[in-house]
């Protein structure tokens, strides 16, 4: 899988030098396609730390700091360029300290009925995770801190959601009606970043690979596309 999310990234419009972070330096010296990426100095690596938080933190630790950061996950198997170029495209034009690629449950399920998203339950939504992060400024890089947090209370992650939300804006998350730019406003002014979301109008954008079940639906989906681009040959 981390073959074609580096293949995604390289064919983007919008991503410069690419940084692999983790795994094991003598694992990717097995790996050919890697070594060469790596040996060529078309791709970066760096030591994955002792959880996802910390293996961007260190991550981003060594970009420069005004240097916008796009952080994605090795097991992003359907992601594309054209998800990559839109996300960032309208995450630099939001003008947002940090931003977080979003795609709605039934923009998911529309397209992929069989497959079960987790989903956070706002007004207007319900909405997957992408696992697409826009680090724009320097003062974004402080979400990895509170990223942290989140997982360092991995049994009560709540516990610092509601910290940072409040009362009132738990109670309405609770209630159902807050909304993802309540969220992310109440999320903004009490950690002091400007936080945006774009909402991706791509289904594939959801689709990670967590379990067996997860790789064998993202294989059949390639098996479809590759079939279809045949066929249309």
């Amino acid at each position: 899988m981390v073959h074609r999310v580096i293949e995604t990234l390289q064919t983007s419009h919008s991503i410069g030098q690419i940084t692999l972070v983790g795994p094991d330096r003598a694992m990717l010296r097995k790996d050919a396609k890697i070594e060469h990426l790596l040996t060529s100095n078309a791709l970066d690596w760096l030591e994955n730390a002792s959880s996802p938080s910390a293996s961007a933190a260190h991550g981003l630790e060594r970009q420069p700091p005004q240097q916008p950061i796009l952080l994605t996950t090795a097991d992003h198997a359907l992601l594309s360029p054209a998800i990559v170029d839109h996300f960032l495209e309208q995450a630099l034009a939001s003008g947002c300290d940090f931003v977080v690629g979003v795609a709605r449950l039934d923009t998911v399920q529309t397209r992929f009925p069989d497959t079960r998203r987790t989903a956070i339950q706002l007004r207007g939504g319900p909405y997957c995770g992408c696992n697409l992060f826009a680090f724009m400024t320097e003062r974004g890089r402080q979400l990895a801190s509170f990223w942290r947090r989140v997982e360092q209370e991995r049994k009560r992650p709540w516990r610092v959601i509601t910290g940072a939300l409040g009362p009132i804006a738990t109670l309405r998350y609770l209630l159902g009606r807050l909304t993802l730019e309540q969220a992310l406003a109440r999320l903004s002014r009490q950690l002091d970043v400007k936080i945006g979301a774009v909402v991706l109008p791509f289904a594939e954008a959801a689709i990670d690979v967590d379990s067996t079940a997860d790789l064998l639906f993202v294989e059949k989906i390639l098996a479809q596309n590759a079939a279809e681009k045949t066929t249309q040959l």
